[in-house]
């Protein structure tokens, strides 16, 4: 290339000001951290929702399902965070032991009724016994074959852990995708200016 159309080209380019879209990418990445920061402490909100559900008994399923749908769909609002953070984050523990707790009352209830069934079943199987004697044994034998024990609730029913996309449509992934492109165009200006003078001088020589 000569030097007079070399020098046509480096005219045109220097008529666009690399530092401009330094500029817009810094203005990018200002509203890409202020927006992951936005994302994360939604998310830390709706977190907090499901926890007071959970402590209220209230609607715990409506808490979880918006708290899952804003982590699918934002950037930087993974649950769990540091060394010391508990796995996996969400954990019902008062809905869980609630239904431990019921299910408790329920073994209790239906073992005290087989109990008094079988109080009945032996005094008129043997009318004549009192204390002691056959009837003693009766009940027991009554209350090991009608009674019933504790069915176990598996805990991880009740815990859970969502996971957000490393980027996603909303307004930290744009402004991310933006910044980096207006950084791109920069460096790609400022190389060629550099270049340009560089082929310039070498002209000159």
């Amino acid at each position: 290339m000569n030097k007079r159309k070399l020098h046509h080209y480096w005219t045109r380019l220097r008529a666009v000001k690399p530092w401009y879209f330094l500029v817009i990418a810094a203005v990018f990445g200002l509203v890409f951290i202020s927006s992951m920061r936005h994302n994360n402490l939604t998310m830390i909100q709706l977190r907090d929702k499901v926890t007071q559900a959970d402590q209220q008994n209230g609607d715990v399923e409506t808490a979880l399902r918006n708290l899952r749908e804003y982590v699918y769909s934002h950037m930087n609002t993974n649950l769990s965070a540091g060394p010391n953070a508990i796995k996996p984050p969400i954990q019902l523990k008062y809905r869980y032991d609630r239904l431990v707790q019921a299910e408790k009352n329920r073994v209790a209830a239906a073992n005290t009724q087989v109990y008094t069934d079988a109080q009945h079943y032996c005094e008129q199987l043997y009318p004549g016994s009192f204390s002691g004697g056959p009837r003693v044994p009766c009940i027991t034998e009554y209350v090991s074959s009608h009674g019933t024990s504790e069915q176990p609730i598996p805990d991880g029913l009740y815990k859970f852990d969502f996971v957000s996309p490393s980027w996603t449509p909303d307004a930290a992934g744009w402004s991310l995708v933006f910044m980096v492109f207006f950084l791109g165009v920069f460096v790609v200006f400022y190389v060629l200016d550099k270049w340009v003078l560089k082929e310039l001088h070498s002209s000159d020589d």
